[in-house]
């Protein structure tokens, strides 16, 4: 293969930029354009080693910096491979990257270093995708699950599903091939537990698409109440800013103001409803009815009410369209006199907490409650996750070759059938941990990764 070249760190101002090389000829490229002060050569240094010196291109001075080298296989991709530091920005960066490739270096494609560490036996191709992850991790938690991901945590979950039903497989072929000379019967009922168990385990597996949704891109959360109950001041603290108009006169929120936050390293996604009351106004109408619409897409509700006022039919109508789902009651303006027979919420919600939007404090109140409720806090991280599609794609039909196996054996059809069936399962697990797997989907895999990665 060429040997390739990127700027590995963002092009922007900044204390250093990478530009990385990547093949067989890395240190003698980068010894065309790196020049240490000592005036050792490049292509005689040991693996892990630095130097300091100059950058030219030509014989010409670009900058100064560092050169790291590392020998195959004792790198990223598995490959000799050389890292020029120089000093960011965008120019100076360019200036190196071209001298590289002047120097014999192709330009990497996207995610190209990252492949090849996939094709050189460094990484599976689920650890290849936790890379990408990584890279676009926001919260605490998906950083943590992507972790996992790197040290092949679902690798290890898919690899151990896919040597059991390769032994079953091999059962089957013995069966077929060598009848007369197996000591044991075929166990029918014994294999069917056993496929069971694996339908089981792949819909758990599938079930962890969603959590892994959640974690990435965020808990969809409505602000919900009647006009003044004080979500938008709840908005605003959730936020850290003045996203949400605040003031005494009802109806203020027409629209639904949308927000991401991280809470205790937990991302939501906040939306601020229409206050829910009777309306002759069409304008906050049609908001009341983005109210309705948004409950029903969210997977937590922050239900707000006032402490400080009797409740009212609003409050009962709000109640009512919050029935079978997941919602932190919070009982607001706890630093007013109460009014409200706060008793009824206690009895209608499952979790409640009383606050006062304007203090600061109340955020890790409503932190803890939506990490609780929502069952973040309870997963284990650790286990493996279908982190997209294209995972859970192949967890899917998996899980459909493998019920049909089971279904077969059920129904006392030939082995040869219950074979194929098994065989399709585990090559749909063969092709999400990569083991067999096409260019295409290699190429579509790599083609969200950044160039430099």
């Amino acid at each position: 293969m060429n040997t390739i070249a990127a700027i590995a760190t963002p092009l922007a101002a900044g204390g250093i930029a990478v530009i990385r090389i990547s093949g067989e000829n890395a240190a003698e490229i980068a010894e065309r354009v790196f020049f240490p002060v000592n005036g050792r050569k490049i292509s005689e240094m040991r693996g892990y080693t630095a130097c300091y010196g100059e950058i030219r291109d030509g014989g010409k001075r670009i900058d100064d910096g560092v050169l790291l080298i590392y020998h195959a296989p004792h790198s990223y991709t598995g490959e000799n491979t050389a890292e020029i530091s120089c000093h960011g920005g965008t120019y100076a960066a360019k200036r190196v990257l071209s001298a590289c490739i002047s120097a014999g270096a192709v330009p990497a494609q996207a995610g190209e270093f990252t492949k090849r560490a996939l094709l050189n036996g460094k990484l599976s191709l689920t650890q290849a995708e936790a890379v990408a992850d990584i890279i676009a991790a926001q919260n605490e938690q998906f950083l943590s699950v992507s972790n996992s991901q790197r040290e092949g945590a679902l690798y290890r979950r898919i690899t151990g599903i896919s040597e059991r039903l390769l032994s079953l497989i091999t059962l089957i072929q013995a069966w077929i091939d060598y009848p007369d000379e197996m000591e044991d019967e075929f166990d029918g009922n014994l294999e069917t537990d056993k496929l069971r168990g694996i339908v089981c385990e792949l819909d758990e597996l599938l079930a962890s698409y969603g959590e892994g949704q959640i974690l990435r891109d965020g808990l969809p959360c409505a602000i919900v109440g009647k006009p003044n109950a004080g979500k938008s001041t709840l908005m605003n603290l959730l936020t850290g800013t003045e996203r949400s108009i605040v003031t005494d006169i009802e109806g203020t929120t027409r629209d639904i103001i949308e927000e991401t936050v991280t809470l205790g390293g937990l991302m939501l996604r906040l939306a601020d409803c229409a206050g829910i009351r009777g309306t002759d106004d069409l304008v906050e109408s049609i908001g009341v009815e983005r109210m309705i619409q948004k409950i029903g897409e969210s997977v937590l509700i922050f239900a707000v009410f006032d402490s400080s006022r009797p409740l009212s039919e609003e409050d009962e109508r709000l109640m009512s369209l919050l029935d079978g789902k997941k919602v932190i009651c919070i009982i607001n303006k706890t630093d007013l006199p109460e009014a409200a027979d706060t008793s009824k919420l206690e009895d209608r919600f499952s979790k409640v907490i009383r606050i006062s939007a304007k203090d600061p404090a109340a955020a890790s109140v409503i932190a803890g409650a939506a990490a609780e409720l929502s069952g973040i806090g309870d997963l284990d991280l650790n286990s493996g996750f279908i982190a997209n599609e294209r995972q859970r794609r192949c967890a899917a039909e998996a899980r459909e070759f493998t019920a049909q196996a089971c279904e077969a054996l059920e129904q006392g059809m030939t082995l040869d059938a219950v074979g194929i069936m098994c065989e399709n399962a585990l090559d749909r697990l063969y092709e999400l941990s990569g083991e067999q797997v096409g260019e295409n989907v290699i190429d579509q895999v790599f083609s969200r990764f950044c160039v430099g990665k």
